[in-house]
């Protein structure tokens, strides 16, 4: 089985080890130095002592006269004060004459190989194996009264008793290398516990999942969010603000920049401090988009600000959304007003037979029956679609209880739905045009004339039209009819949409653009307006080899 570790060990593991490996380089950098240095000053210091005991007085005159005892007794007290291994002193032959460690090689010849220099005048410092060892010495010539060269003094010091006092110096040094490793051991274990402890004890695997998870969640969102720091830079923002407000340049090169840079809106709406509130669903316009934003203050603490975060979506969008939902109450009431109908029918009906009226009861089921069955015959023998069948004979409904009379074509008919159209946004096209005919009749003057309605899928095509003698739409207002907020109704006036006005063409014109269809205004006679929509609507096989 496999050991993991968790961040905070292997950080102070690698913390430890990275120590160890520095203060292992250090020693063997610092053993060097103090080696070399070490060398350096005690052959300095042999070369000065040889030099120094070759000019004793009296000595060259018992090397000349190899006086071995005399050179004992002149050698021997200054052996005493001396810290070098040895002292050596030879004859021109190279023999020895004193040796302070192996009196018995008095009389043998030295041992090195390093006289030639020497016996030419020359004081040296050289390392070579002698009689005791290798060692690290320096030779000088002793002279006579002439000046020449009689005899060697070495002075040395070995190799083993140098590196014994590099070690010394070395062990202390490493006592302070041990107490500094023991404090970074510390300091790395609580420098890990504290760095754990600012990720939320959390492992490097867990923030990149977590980081990961938070971007694609950003990413998902279908409203554009940015969030800003306290200076006002862009710290993030998703795909769908960049779509929103149609700027180019990718995420990466939009973070840092100031939000200002990037928005251009209102000069206040940016400006805030610790005692601005947070906003919701307050209408703004950025990059010239009219948006609807929520400004959130993001806060760690409660003592420290550190920026907010802009939910926004194009307020087309909400308007949209309340529409459809209008368009929905709208259903909603045609069903009630059936209903409320109906029970008035039963009522009537129902006192009656109370009464043992039955004759009246007949006739006056007879009567009520014929007009509405025969609509319900007609629309739900031509309509296939049995949501759009209840639409149609809501609004008959609707129009007849507010005094117009809601006509259908002989000749409709509805089979299939386009391709490129669902069963909503059909309901959603027809609603709204039928309301408005119907608004715009009640507008003229009386007598109040019939709305005509024509629906059919006979061709390749879908034919929706209808016709009202309304007030019609003056010509200015004609090319703009289809913007959204545009509307022929005062700016006063109430209506089942709760006051929105500007929106049900709006949408009829959106829905038929994304099915590929048009739209044509004409006048009718002797006034009022023909709405005639085209949607493509190929039969099915005829719809798929196109594609191919």
């Amino acid at each position: 089985m496999k050991l993991r570790f968790t961040f905070q060990i292997k950080l102070f593991l690698s913390l430890v080890a990275f120590s160890c490996v520095l203060l292992a380089l250090f020693g063997a950098f610092l053993f060097h130095t103090i080696d070399r240095q070490l060398n350096h000053d005690l052959g300095n210091r042999a070369k000065v002592q040889a030099a120094q005991i070759a000019l004793m007085p009296g000595l060259s005159e018992l090397v000349a006269a190899h006086d071995t005892a005399g050179i004992a007794r002149l050698i021997t007290p200054l052996r005493a004060k001396s810290d070098a291994s040895y002292i050596v002193v030879g004859d021109i032959h190279e023999n020895h004459l004193y040796h302070s460690q192996s009196p018995e090689r008095v009389g043998k010849p030295m041992i090195g190989g390093d006289n030639a220099g020497v016996l030419a005048g020359k004081t040296i410092i050289s390392v070579r194996k002698g009689g005791i060892g290798i060692s690290l010495r320096s030779k000088a010539p002793v002279l006579d009264a002439h000046n020449k060269v009689i005899g060697i003094v070495s002075v040395g010091y070995l190799t083993s008793y140098i590196d014994d006092i590099t070690l010394k110096q070395l062990a202390q040094t490493a006592l302070s290398g041990l107490l500094l490793l023991t404090l970074l051991f510390a300091f790395s274990w609580l420098f890990s516990k504290n760095l754990k402890k600012q990720m939320f004890w959390l492992e490097p695997k867990e923030i990149t999942l977590l980081v990961r998870q938070q971007k694609a969640l950003l990413e998902a969102i279908y409203e554009g969010v940015i969030a800003i720091d306290d200076r006002q830079r862009i710290i993030s923002i998703n795909h769908a603000a960049r779509e929103l407000l149609a700027l180019s340049q990718p995420e990466t090169t939009l973070i840092g920049q100031n939000i200002r840079d990037v928005i251009h809106t209102d000069t206040a709406f940016f400006i805030s401090d610790s005692d601005t509130p947070n906003r919701h669903d307050e209408v703004a316009r950025f990059n010239q988009r009219q948006v609807i934003v929520n400004r959130v203050r993001i806060e760690l603490d409660p003592a420290t600000q550190t920026g907010w975060v802009f939910s926004f979506r194009d307020k087309n969008d909400i308007n949209t959304l309340s529409s459809q939902l209008s368009q929905v109450k709208r259903y909603a009431d045609n069903l009630r007003i059936m209903r409320h109908e109906q029970l008035n029918w039963t009522a009537t009906l129902a006192g009656l037979l109370h009464m043992n009226r039955y004759e009246e009861a007949i006739g006056y089921i007879q009567a009520q029956s014929e007009g509405a069955q025969a609509v319900l015959d007609f629309v739900s023998s031509r309509v296939a679609s049995p949501t759009l069948c209840g639409l149609l004979l809501g609004k008959y409904a609707s129009a007849r209880e507010k005094g117009v009379e809601l006509n259908f074509d002989p000749a409709c008919q509805f089979h299939r739905l386009p391709a490129e159209l669902t069963e909503s946004e059909l309901m959603s096209i027809i609603g709204n045009l039928i309301d408005n005919a119907v608004d715009a009749t009640l507008a003229a003057p009386a007598p109040r004339q019939p709305v005509e309605f024509y629906l059919s899928d006979s061709h390749d095509e879908l034919l929706i039209e209808v016709a009202d003698q309304g007030v019609g739409i003056t010509p200015e207002l004609r090319s703009r009819i289809f913007e959204q907020g545009v509307t022929t109704k005062p700016p006063s006036a109430a209506d089942d949409t709760g006051g929105e006005h500007g929106i049900g063409l709006y949408l009829v014109s959106r829905y038929v653009r994304q099915a590929g269809g048009v739209i044509e205004i004409s006048d009718n006679t002797p006034r009022g307006l023909v709405f005639s929509l085209f949607i493509p609507n190929p039969p099915q096989g005829e719809q798929a080899s196109q594609e191919r």
